[in-house]
């Protein structure tokens, strides 16, 4: 029964509620690039939409399909990611993997709210869900600035 109790407190208000709100959830019309990342395990699945001028994100897009974590972690990202530059993303990407698979230290600002998915470490069949919006943001900052070179 202890490992129902452990998945409740992973569960906290605090992940529900941000799951609750993620920001952001519209498609972009006109994107300049689109990634959609599915996490195999549990079959979450998140789309980002982005649009890039001068190395920054200035228009973003989601659509979440995941668990709460992964919900909750798509409500930071959502939350900070307008204004961010690839190296940024990229970072927060790293140490929230980092984070969940080696209990590294959480992201630092303005990803540092991703601190609040520690307790996820622990469940390993999580992980993947709670990184796919950073990873489908960093991979269509790639794509953008790609296109934006052609």
């Amino acid at each position: 029964m202890s490992g129902d109790n452990d998945l409740i407190k992973l569960y906290s208000g605090q992940i529900l509620q941000l799951a609750a709100a993620i920001p952001h959830t519209d498609r972009l019309t006109s994107p300049d690039a689109t990634v959609k990342k599915r996490s195999p395990l549990c079959g979450s699945t998140v789309t980002v939409d982005i649009v890039v001028r001068d190395g920054r994100v200035t228009e973003f897009g989601q659509d979440v399909k995941a668990c709460a974590l992964g919900q909750a972690a798509a409500a930071v990202v959502g939350a900070n990611v307008i204004g961010r530059n690839r190296e940024e993303i990229e970072t927060a990407r790293d140490a929230l993997k980092a984070m969940l698979k080696q209990d590294g230290p959480a992201p630092a600002a303005p990803f540092d709210g991703l601190q609040v998915l520690r307790p996820a470490r622990d469940y390993k069949n999580r992980h993947a869900s709670i990184l796919l919006s950073l990873e489908a943001t960093a991979e269509a900052m790639e794509r953008a600035e790609q296109a934006n070179c052609a």
